[in-house]
């Protein structure tokens, strides 16, 4: 395909392709709905047609919620539950230390406490025990009097220690959605909408996501029994969407279908506060506004999942499942702390980690670093800034003392990493390991570390060894006159954007950048004026120090292509129109 401006090889060495679009569908989409026409082709090159652009625009649970009991073992888990709540059986639910695995054990358990039941909430240290079930837990938790355990965002390849659990007499009901294997681990229901058997085609939930559809139809099979009484009334399941909201953005699923509509709805009930724990946690992160998708992934997201990555495991859980505006407050401070100092080691190791990429002479097919002195909880953090930075999949490993290597892995657009892992575990080169399309977690000993990383080389790289070519997708073309307050409220209605719904990109041609200084942490904040003279505001975070940075802060004043995102921004009271820039070209170049 024809390169956009014939931008071959941009400053962040991607190629720009126009994102492919039916413009009269387009032209259809903006007389139906009075939209501007560049946003239209955005939606088009999503995917969205004329019959489903209502529900794009306001996705909701009663037009896209499933069915909880289309799920495979979805009604033998409901069922088993019930018995259980209504039995008074002991219930422990066992999270991954992760924020999708942290939201899902505060889910159960919020939803637990408002119908009656008894739960306990287990969530494994990241240290010590590593990911997903092990056998002593679950082991102590059957000691300790629970007959029904649920795993969240965890157990589908867990087959030793569920085996453990079952010959123990402790019942399993597996909630996941990480890739799974032709044979299931022994439990009384795994519920996965990624199960090799499962035709669901949900299959973009997050475990959070889940979790609330268990809630659903357990509430449902309770209402049937007759649970539910003046005394103990049955609780509004819409209160839960904001850890719904959360699990799922911060798990990077995409933000398409029944997610569109979880994420929507629980950013609506998270304006509210209502969640002692998620107020607390905006308090202390300093969003005054309401929060936006932006928020949970890069604002809240990053101090919940700090608790597992470098401090507590189980703190996330804890605050969001807290009632108690004090122990909130605590704990809130407690994980800001965390992540400041994760960001810390953050940094030294991703230094250490680009270093040793360009000393091997740069990437290959994927980015594969490891190393004994890394701290195991900020792996992968550090693999998603590598694929950021080099455009390909990335795979970082930390080899503890006892020759046992941690690692976690990001993958780009094409490439299904959780399906390379499992076949590198199928093929004896690990001890562990899964995941799903972009992201994978796995456990390897250090004299199969160089045999793993060969093995992913060979497995994900094209017929010539190269990567997959690095794009940018541009939606349309504009000049600073045309990035409106208008167009970004238009643009506003296709939110919440994320994985699977990215924000729309814009190329701006033949701009002269008339004023660029450092601000921030390295970011590089300018004035760019078009060939008609209008000028505008646009910012470039994170690159001083990059092609894009040095060429942005030029003084000769080139003209540029550039390409990014157009938002309504509010200072002060004020609306404007800010233009992030995420990537550029030299004009003619």
């Amino acid at each position: 395909m024809t390169a956009f401006l014939g931008v071959e090889r941009s400053l962040t060495d991607r190629q720009w392709r126009a994102r492919a679009a039916d413009d009269r569908v387009a032209m259809a989409l903006a007389q139906r709905f009075d939209l501007p026409d560049v946003v239209c082709r955005a939606l088009v090159g999503r995917g969205i047609g004329i019959d489903d652009c209502e529900s794009y625009l306001d996705p909701t649970l009663r037009r896209l919620l499933p069915d909880p009991s289309h799920l495979k073992d979805m009604d033998a888990a409901v069922a088993r539950l019930v018995r259980a709540i209504r039995s008074g059986e002991s219930v422990a639910v066992f999270g991954d230390y992760d924020v999708d695995g942290a939201t899902s054990s505060a889910l159960l358990a919020r939803f637990f406490a408002a119908i009656g039941a008894r739960l306990v909430v287990y969530i494994p240290d990241r240290m010590k025990e590593g990911y997903g079930p092990n056998a002593p837990a679950l082991l102590k938790l059957k000691a300790e009097g629970v007959a029904v355990a649920i795993t969240v965002d965890c157990g589908i390849t867990a087959h030793a220690p569920l085996t453990a659990a079952r010959e123990a007499g402790l019942d399993v009901v597996v909630i996941d959605h990480h890739v799974g294997e032709p044979a299931l681990p022994p439990a009384v229901a795994v519920v996965d909408p990624n199960r090799l058997d499962e035709s669901s085609p949900h299959r973009q939930l997050a475990a959070v996501g889940v979790a609330f559809l268990l809630a659903v139809g357990i509430n449902r099979a309770l209402r049937a029994a007759g649970w539910y009484t003046t005394a103990r009334p049955e609780p509004d399941l819409k209160a839960l969407l904001d850890l719904v909201a959360l699990g799922t953005v911060a798990d990077v699923v995409p933000l398409t279908g029944v997610n569109r509509a979880l994420v929507r709805q629980g950013l609506e009930v998270m304006a509210r506060r209502a969640n002692p724990g998620l107020a607390a946690l905006a308090e202390v992160a300093g969003i005054k506004q309401a929060p936006d998708a932006y928020h949970l992934g890069f604002v809240l997201g990053p101090r919940v999942n700090a608790g597992g990555r470098v401090g507590e495991a189980g703190l996330g859980a804890r605050l969001l499942g807290t009632d108690d505006p004090a122990e909130a407050r605590a704990i809130a401070q407690k994980l800001d702390q965390f992540n400041r100092e994760r960001q810390d080691i953050e940094r030294q190791v991703l230094e250490d980690a680009i270093a040793r990429v360009e000393a091997a002479g740069g990437p290959g097919p994927i980015v594969h670093v490891a190393a004994e002195a890394w701290h195991p909880g900020v792996i992968g953090i550090v693999a998603s800034r590598l694929k950021d930075r080099y455009g390909r999949p990335a795979l970082v490993t930390a080899i503890g003392a006892d020759g046992v290597g941690k690692g976690s892995g990001r993958s780009v657009a094409g490439v299904d990493l959780g399906t390379a892992v499992i076949a590198a575990r199928q093929a004896g080169l690990l001890v562990n390991g899964g995941g799903h399309v972009m992201a994978a977690g796995y456990t390897v000993a250090r004299d199969c570390v160089e045999r793993f990383g060969a093995f992913m080389r060979e497995r994900i790289g094209g017929p010539d060894g190269a990567p997959p070519r690095a794009l940018v997708e541009i939606d349309g073309s504009l000049q600073p006159s045309g990035a409106t307050i208008g167009l970004a409220t238009a643009l506003a209605k296709l939110e919440p954007y994320g994985a699977g719904n990215p924000r729309p990109v814009f190329a701006l041609p033949d701009l002269r950048v008339t004023h660029a200084s450092v601000v921030g942490n390295g970011h590089v904040r300018c004035t760019v004026m078009g060939t008609g003279g209008a000028r505008m505001q646009a910012i470039a975070f994170c690159c001083a120090e990059t092609p894009l940075g040095r060429a942005l802060l030029a003084p000769n004043g080139t003209p540029m292509h550039l390409a990014g995102t157009v938002k309504l921004d509010t200072w002060q009271g004020q609306e404007r129109v800010q233009f992030t820039i995420e990537d550029g070209a030299r004009a003619g170049g």
